[in-house]
Order: C-alpha cells, then structure tokens, then sequence
C-alpha cells in the first residue's frame, strides 16, 4: 500500500485523474490524503468532491477554506461569490449526502507513524502536537455536531487575531479555524496577519510565513493552501503542496513515505 498526499485540487477534476493515473494509484491498496481545498474555482467542483467521498476508507481528507465556505453557504446562509464555482453541488440530487460527508472530514490529521501533521494551511509554531490536535477536535466537533448552523453563521472574520487559552465560544473557534485553513504570515507571539497573500518574501512589516518559525517538536507538516509558494518552503520539516493547479501551474501528489513527488501541467 502506498499512501499519497495531493495538494489543492479545487474542482479540476481531470487534471486530478490525470494525475493518479500517472502514479498508477489504485484505491483498492493505495490511500489518497488530501490536503484541503478539493472544491471551488476550478470547472469541476461537484465531480471533485464525489471522487473524494467515493474513495471510502481509501481518502484521508482535511478541510480547507474553500471546502469550508461551501458548508457556510449551505448551512450557515452565506452568498455565493462571483467567482465560486460551487452552484452545480448545490443543485446535485446527492448534495445532501456530500456535505454530511464533508462535515466529517478533518482539520488537522496525526499520524505518528510518520511523525507527521497534515492540515490545509500549516499548524502555527506556538502549538505542539498534543494542543494542535485538541483545537482541532474541538472545532470538528461543532461542524459536526447540533450548533453547525450558528457556526458557520459567525464563522467568517479575521478576529481574534491571536490565540489565547482563555478564548470561548466562537472567538475560540473562529480563531483555531483561521490557523488551520486561512494562516501565511504570523508573528512571534502567534498574531495572525490574514490580508496578505503574496510570496514568502513579501511578509508584511513584523510578521514571517508560518513555517519560518521552529516547531516545539520534530513534526513534518503538510499542507496547501498558499500557491504563491509553488511548493517551496526552504525546509524538509514543512512540505507544501499546493502548486497551483487552478491558476494554471501544476498539481502536485507526493508519497508520504519516500518524499517523491509526481506533478501534472494543468496549463
């Protein structure tokens, strides 16, 4: 078995099968992570996000902004934006189906064996393992639980800006959101900077990418989210994998046991 990790794949459905076709991925022995975003933009949205869930046991996904402003529209009565392309799954005779099993999905996975952290936009410096994880079930627990509605109601903003221990209700989860799905640049004490979305070495006046900060631990941290990296972060320790696959560069699919990572043009 052979598990792979793709990065943000934002309903370009084809450009997706080309690429596990190229790998040779099979679902029936292989496992396909998927590092957030796998809707909007892109012309494919609803054929996207069925091949996820069709995977069953075969996917390991975690959320990302994108996938999460399609459950805020549902539940929580959000606009559509001008250039989502979300409409055709919420017409979809199985919509339903698909955004209960969107809700199941993850923010942040561990996996030990690896020593690895999978999540959309990175996992902030000022949070080791064990914390990352704790944030992350607690937020999971609300998407999936009875006050889904009212959290996708309020989900959206850019406050607080700092994590704080004593943070509650949905200041609390609004900001654990804003790390795992929207986080690029972050200062020392973990404030975070959300408007600016140019490359690493454009970092507004206090404020480093995330992955520029040590970790408390050894963990590899996957994540997506940030295309204007290419994929580059300057460090083995912090893998990103979104390569820009909407914007007409590439999408990118790694092995996470031996780093190779094969990509398909999606000029």
């Amino acid at each position: 078995m052979t598990d792979y990790a793709v990065g943000d794949i934002q309903g370009c459905y084809e450009r997706l099968q080309d690429l596990v076709d190229k790998a040779g991925f099979s679902p029936s022995r292989d496992r396909l992570w998927f590092a957030g975003d796998l809707i909007n933009r892109g012309p494919s949205s609803l054929a996207a996000l069925r091949y996820a869930e069709g995977l069953g046991d075969s996917a390991r996904v975690v959320l990302g902004n994108h996938d999460l402003h399609l459950l805020a529209v549902a539940l929580g009565g959000h606009k559509l934006r001008r250039k989502d392309t979300l409409q055709s799954i919420l017409d979809a005779p199985d919509c339903d189906h698909l955004l209960h099993w969107l809700r199941q999905q993850r923010l942040c996975i561990h996996d030990a064996g690896r020593n690895l952290l999978v999540a959309h936009a990175g996992v902030p410096h000022i949070w080791g393992v064990e914390k990352a994880m704790a944030c992350a079930r607690e937020v999971e627990a609300v998407i999936q639980g009875p006050d889904a509605e009212d959290y996708f109601r309020q989900m959206y903003g850019n406050e607080p800006a700092c994590w704080r221990d004593d943070l509650s209700g949905m200041e609390r989860w609004r900001a654990i959101t804003n790390y795992f799905t929207r986080m690029r640049f972050i200062a020392e004490d973990g404030t975070l900077e959300l408007s600016a979305k140019e490359s690493a070495d454009k970092a507004p006046e206090g404020y480093a990418p995330w992955f520029r900060f040590p970790r408390p631990d050894s963990t590899r941290v996957v994540f997506g989210h940030w295309a204007a990296l290419v994929g580059q972060t300057g460090s083995d320790q912090f893998i990103g994998l979104d390569t820009g696959c909407v914007w007409g560069n590439e999408l990118t699919l790694m092995n996470l046991d031996t780093g190779e990572t094969i990509a398909c043009d999606c000029s």
